[in-house]
């Protein structure tokens, strides 16, 4: 199995999924995982777009068994690194006839599409047809053929795909597949700096790593038949991997594919972490940062599309692996839904351990609390995490005093007697020597019931006292976690403000 990605940018929603899909399968069937970086397209490579690659990939957890980063036994793993190999592949098939030098200049390019562009065909292509009127090696006399490669005329290598026949193959998810040769173009194959294009470079590199399967986008599909020829002319067609061309992510309405525009618009990552563009700065944020855990993360990418026949959603990468199986991909497109995605990672998130989050805490908490009381606090706030951003939001006020206090959602209904009860029960908890959520809670309600108090109208004070607002976990862990000389200080701040 390989993942094969162009540097040229941020990895998309749709990029991880294919990698996801290409690992689990890989992991499942004791293959490999090969992660091969496709930058023939110098004019379009991005700086830091590679290793940003790497670093998505290890956030995931998705590892690669080979790769430009950690090697391997059919490398380099970077075509750029390759390009000395392909030449010779495209002059054997120039010498079978299966491909052919053309010579045409961007100008010329340039005027066969306007001069041949009618309403029927707005986009002419250089086919069998174009190729006729063009300055190539299939139209020009051999002898000037000759005297332009002797000249060192630039030139392109062009495949000479066959007219009206059907090309098939079988797709692991979509079946049976046919297209007519007719409708595909010469692509071109070698460029004028020597480079290969993706269409010969993927085949050959295919080849020479013995890859067994190949998962990609369905958007590669209008490629499908000039790579299946290029496996025939070269005598190759019994060793072409298995193909899968995996559906579409799609906007969250269904109405086409998703782009980063539309996480822009409507305010969610399609990204896997932040991608800073080098050309203008602009920063798009991604799952990671936003919050997200890499276990949800990839829970969520994988029913995308799939599932494994049941109503389970939580599965771990392992459980994935376990499950997986092409028969139960999509064949249609599937609608990312932000919301499923937090829904994801709330779950992932209540799964973690407490120590895990108790860390998170005590890298951003200046008053350090003792072990036992930081993994007790993240124990209480969990449930009430979506993302991990959420984890300080819903635990600071345990350890800082809050500066701020709503004590206009207490005033409406604040009394001489409300005050008066407050005022006894911080005088009874400087005496309490048993200080625990058990015992504050019982003696709380104890002197509420015998100031003819309902617990209900001063359990709500109390919270905003301790908190500054209407949020958080039990109101008397809290105030056992904080301790009686902070409980009381916050008690009496509030008291005074009122």
């Amino acid at each position: 199995m390989r993942f094969a990605p162009s540097p040229t940018g941020g990895l998309h929603l749709g990029g991880v999924r294919t990698v996801l899909y290409n690992y689990l399968f890989a992991h499942q069937q004791d293959g490999q995982f090969i992660l091969r970086i496709e930058d023939t397209d110098q004019a379009r490579y991005v700086e830091g777009a590679e290793q940003y690659i790497y670093d998505c990939l290890a956030w995931c957890r998705l590892e690669p068994h080979e790769s430009p980063a950690v090697g391997g036994p059919y490398g380099p793993y970077r075509q750029s690194e390759r390009k000395s190999i392909y030449g010779k592949y495209a002059q054997q098939l120039i010498e079978q006839g299966h491909a052919y030098y053309a010579f045409d200049t961007p100008e010329e390019l340039e005027a066969m599409r306007a001069n041949f562009k009618t309403e029927e065909n707005p986009s002419p292509q250089y086919n069998h047809i174009i190729r006729k009127m063009m300055r190539n090696s299939l139209t020009l006399p051999p002898a000037e053929v000759e005297q332009l490669l002797k000249d060192h005329t630039p030139f392109v290598i062009r495949i000479n795909m066959p007219e009206n026949e059907d090309i098939s193959f079988h797709d692991m998810i979509r079946g049976e597949v046919h297209f007519n040769s007719s409708q595909s173009d010469d692509k071109v194959l070698l460029k004028a700096d020597g480079m290969p294009t993706y269409h010969l470079a993927v085949v050959v590199d295919d080849y020479l790593m013995k890859i067994t399967h190949a998962f990609r986008g369905e958007e590669w599909l209008p490629s499908a038949p000039v790579h299946i020829m290029l496996w025939r002319y070269f005598g190759w067609i019994n060793d072409m991997p298995q193909w899968a061309h995996l559906p579409l992510i799609l906007k969250p309405d269904g109405k086409g594919k998703l782009s980063k525009r539309d996480g822009d618009r409507l305010g969610f990552p399609v990204f896997a972490m932040d991608w800073k563009d080098p050309a203008s700065g602009e920063v798009t944020r991604g799952f990671k940062e936003m919050g997200f855990l890499p276990e949800a993360f990839i829970n969520m990418l994988a029913l995308l599309g799939w599932n494994d026949g049941t109503e389970k959603e939580l599965f771990s990468k392992e459980e994935l692996i376990a499950a997986f199986s092409m028969d139960r991909v999509h064949k249609n497109g599937a609608k990312f839904n932000f919301e499923k995605a937090k829904w994801f990672n709330h779950e992932w998130i209540k799964r973690m351990p407490d120590e895990i989050i108790a860390g998170k805490l005590r890298a951003q908490a200046k008053n350090k609390l003792p072990d036992e009381k930081m993994t007790r606090i993240a124990s209480l706030i969990k449930e009430r995490c979506t993302l991990l951003t959420d984890v300080w939001e819903n635990a600071w006020f345990f350890f800082e005093t809050p500066a701020d206090v709503d004590v206009d959602s207490i005033r409406p209904r604040w009394n001489s007697d409300k005050r008066n009860f407050f005022s006894e029960w911080t005088t009874e908890i400087k005496e309490t020597i048993e200080w625990n959520a058990m015992t504050l809670e019982s003696k709380f309600k104890e002197l509420a019931a015998s100031k003819n108090i309902k617990p209900g109208d001063v359990l709500l004070p109390l919270r905003i006292m301790l908190v500054g607002k209407k949020i958080g976990p039990g109101v008397f862990d809290i105030a056992d976690i904080i301790g009686k000389e902070e409980t009381i200080k916050r008690v009496e701040l509030t008291l005074a403000r009122l």
